[in-house]
């Protein structure tokens, strides 16, 4: 082969590694994006990247039918990957936020697939140009595929642990689409010899570089507005980090702090939430010297637990820095919680909470599991029959602990399915649910080693809410919500628990949210 052969094919291939990079991205990106605006993080990604190799398949079905102009047939798929991938996340919060529900998953289905279908035609042209300057099949084959692989290992990487928190998803999806745009303009460059009308296809081509430019500064801001129809308020701060997006809005002095689209308080009635949350846990208590939090970033439940003086560590366990960050720092959340982060006997660790827990082998008088809901599987495994044999190891004799146990309103299967699931970790308890005008009714399950007793119980520090009485009403629930559920026929149905290989309440909980 002449040296400027072995040079064209070389070109190939690294197009074709970088272009896998891109392509890798663009389908976890879509995964990421349907988990943020659409909830079930698994189901979206299974679909969406489902999806992207079906469309792939189709894309190299297609490209059988592609046997001229090897070159400008690849250019110009890049270039319409750069369109489409490059404004897909922009357009997603656009119809988000203007068109009726279920055209957000419609557009972000039928934007995988043909982007999908796109990267697929990608592989095949390349093959066979590499095949036409002169490389056996076999070569070509081999050396185009191995480029592709490498290169999907590399976008993951890329998108994990650089794109998706520094960048966030809007601005990623144009970053990345500009580097297809520069290959495509690479490659033309690279074989302009070949081409007859060069300057017409690289004039198109520096066009939609500029269009891609202007997006990737003034996409994320107008996709901010398209946002921020998403909530009733104002937003004002909003970050994507390495777990999640952080929302604060506020209006009126209703400051709300939203993680991934999901409401976590209102400032004004979140002293419902966290006295609940607190209160009956210390007063069931035998000890209350050591005490653990499992989420709870915002610091709203260390600042009830200061409010006991016999306290002697309080141990916040959350995955999430950037969310303890901003209960440290955030003047309006550091006004809520009353700067209890400056507390000398708070230790914050950042970590999951089921591998601290693995690891971890102190006991504490009270827990606090104060996490969101279960509406995922990484969420699912903080309410299994595991991690909460995990918690009972960690629990001191006459210790207590709360769990969060979402609405037993709105959830019913899944508040009592929780609770079945606390039980066979050989706790005992008592549920409770309180009325959050911001979430509705919400419920939480109080368990011990020991029978819990909520009637000799007392409320011995200041609130605002909660008094003994009122606690005392907290435990009565009503005939449509107590745990003996029956389905339209009349028959009841069996409460299961839920494990780490059977999450059973997953399904439930979209299912029950569904309409609300």
């Amino acid at each position: 082969m002449s040296e400027k052969k072995n040079k064209q094919s070389k070109a190939i291939y690294w197009a074709s590694g970088i272009v896998s990079v891109c392509g890798i991205i663009f389908e976890v990106l879509f995964g990421a994006a349907g988990s943020y605006l659409l909830g079930d993080g698994v189901k979206q990604y299974t679909l969406t990247i489902s999806l992207f190799l079906t469309g792939m398949g189709i894309g190299a079905s297609i490209s059988e039918r592609v046997t001229k102009n090897l070159i400008l047939s690849f250019v110009w798929i890049e270039y319409l990957i750069g369109i489409l991938a490059g404004f897909s996340t922009f357009l997603l919060f656009g119809v988000s936020a203007f068109l009726s529900e279920g055209m957000d998953s419609l557009f972000l289905y039928t934007i995988t697939l043909v982007v999908g279908g796109l990267t697929g035609v990608e592989l095949p042209i390349l093959i066979r140009k590499a095949n036409e300057i002169g490389v056996t099949v076999q070569k070509s084959t081999a050396r185009v595929l191995f480029s592709d692989y490498a290169g999907g290992l590399i976008g993951g990487i890329l998108f994990v642990y650089l794109f998706r928190p520094e960048f966030g998803l809007v601005k990623t999806a144009f970053i990345v689409a500009l580097i297809n745009v520069i290959v495509a303009l690479w490659i033309l460059l690279y074989f302009k010899k070949e081409i007859k009308t060069f300057k017409r296809h690289f004039t198109a081509g520096i066009a939609i570089f500029l269009l891609l430019i202007v997006g990737i500064f003034f996409g994320e801001e107008t996709a901010f507005t398209f946002e921020q129809k998403l909530y009733r308020d104002p937003i004002i701060y909003t970050e994507q980090t390495a777990y999640q997006q952080i929302i604060l809005t506020k209006e009126q002095g209703d400051l709300r702090l939203f993680l991934d689209g999901q409401l976590q308080f209102s400032s004004t009635d979140e002293h419902r939430y966290h006295e609940t949350l607190v209160h009956p846990t210390m007063a069931t208590a035998e000890k209350r010297e050591n005490i653990l939090i499992l989420g709870g970033g915002d610091g709203l439940a260390l600042r009830e637990l200061q409010k006991y003086d016999e306290v002697k560590s309080m141990t916040l366990v959350d995955l999430d820095p950037k969310v303890v960050e901003l209960g440290k720092t955030n003047r309006d959340i550091v006004t809520l919680n009353k700067h209890s982060y400056e507390d000398e006997r708070v230790n914050v660790v950042n970590e999951d909470a089921f591998q601290y827990l693995k690891r971890d082998k102190q006991f504490y008088d009270v827990i606090l599991v104060d996490l969101p809901d279960p509406n995922n599987e990484s969420l699912n495994k903080l309410y299994t029959l595991e991690f909460y044999q995990l918690l009972r190891n960690h629990l001191t004799p006459g210790g207590s602990m709360m769990i969060q146990a979402t609405s037993p309103t709105f959830a019913t299967e899944v508040y009592w399915s929780i609770n079945q699931t606390v039980q066979a970790a050989d706790l005992q308890t008592a549920n409770l649910h309180v009325d959050v005008p911001s979430f509705g009714d919400w419920g939480f399950v109080l368990a011990k080693r020991e029978p819990v007793n909520l009637k000799d119980a007392k409320i011995t520090v200041e609130t605002e809410f909660l008094t003994n009485d009122v606690l005392d009403g907290l435990t009565t629930f009503g005939k449509d919500i107590d745990k003996d559920i029956v389905d339209e026929k009349g028959r009841k149905v069996p409460i299961e628990t839920n494990t780490l290989t059977r999450p059973t309440i997953i399904e439930k909980y979209e299912k029950a949210w569904k309409s609300y």
